[in-house]
């Protein structure tokens, strides 16, 4: 009898230690097109996409620009449902109502709602274009930090620093770097600085990922890979294919080995696909996204 409840307390201690170790970074690199991932050498994206799903045919929201598609990321839904529109969004000046606000007026983020959900999990948000953060909720945030003029060294440090303070508890680090968008706008899509943009971003992906290896946080660990647009000479905004088709990739314990996938798939897909590897099945109403059928095991 003794033997019997050693064995159970043992199953429940490990159930407990594999939810605690749910963890997720999402590395985001703005602007990044299809065209540029299928010209790019990106060696260590490439070998950390290959135990997963990677879709070149994902869809951003409309319109294509940076604000409205990184919070569909991050909400579940489109411009429609939470009303930003533009780059110039406030919670203080804005023409269209998000159709659900939590009581600070924001629309509701996979952030509160893993919070709402997770009495222990942590969150982080590191970043180095200055609006990006206006339509999320700070509170929901236990970590925060801005890195002026496109640098990122220091929160790719940060965010590596984080989930290793952090590893017993379940996680989730967004990573975000504009680099690669203003090098499109600066010189053009597709240009050599551009590529070198996406080429560069690679070289410290992959220094960060061998610091999570070296920690034993990798094998554990999903991975997420989005951006918000492509674009078109210098700019985007439009509904050409250059700007309206992008890479979205993911990997990790609960994700298929399935490589390149041609079911369809949309920006406002992510923060779903984010609550389900988090067990979190209380989603808001208002969300409007789906989860992809071909991701998960």
């Amino acid at each position: 009898m003794k033997h019997l409840l050693f064995i159970i307390f043992l199953f429940i201690a490990n159930t407990v230690s594999a939810q605690k170790a749910t963890r997720v970074l999402i590395i985001g690199l703005d602007g990044f097109s299809t065209e540029g991932f299928k010209t790019a050498k990106h060696p260590n994206l490439d070998k950390m996409i290959a135990d997963g799903v990677l879709s070149l045919t994902t869809r951003p929201v409309m319109p294509s620009v940076t604000l409205p598609n990184w919070t569909s990321h991050m909400t579940g839904s489109g411009p429609e449902e939470h009303g930003i529109t533009a780059n110039d969004w406030t919670l203080q000046k804005h023409t269209l109502t998000s159709i659900e606000t939590d009581q600070d007026g924001y629309y509701p983020s996979i952030f509160k709602v893993l919070k709402d959900n997770m009495s222990n999990i942590k969150t982080a948000y590191y970043y180095n274009w200055k609006e990006l953060i206006n339509p999320i909720n700070k509170k929901y945030l236990d970590e925060i930090n801005f890195e002026e003029k496109d640098e990122y060294s220091v929160n790719y440090a940060k965010a590596h620093d984080f989930l290793l303070k952090n590893k017993k508890n379940p996680t989730l680090v967004f990573l975000y770097s504009v680099h690669t968008d203003h090098a499109g706008h600066g010189y053009g899509w597709m240009s050599p600085p551009y590529i070198k943009a996406i080429e560069d971003a690679d070289v410290a992906i992959g220094a960060l990922l061998d610091k999570l290896k070296a920690d034993d946080l990798y094998k554990d660990t999903h991975f997420l890979l989005i951006t918000d647009h492509g674009g078109i000479n210098k700019g985007h905004g439009g509904v050409t294919m250059n700007e309206m088709q992008v890479p979205w990739a993911i990997t990790g314990p609960k994700i298929k080995t399935k490589g390149l996938i041609t079911e369809f798939n949309s920006n406002k897909n992510t923060a779903l696909v984010l609550a389900k590897i988090f067990g979190v099945k209380e989603i808001p109403a208002s969300w409007t996204g789906k989860i992809p059928d071909s991701i998960f095991k």
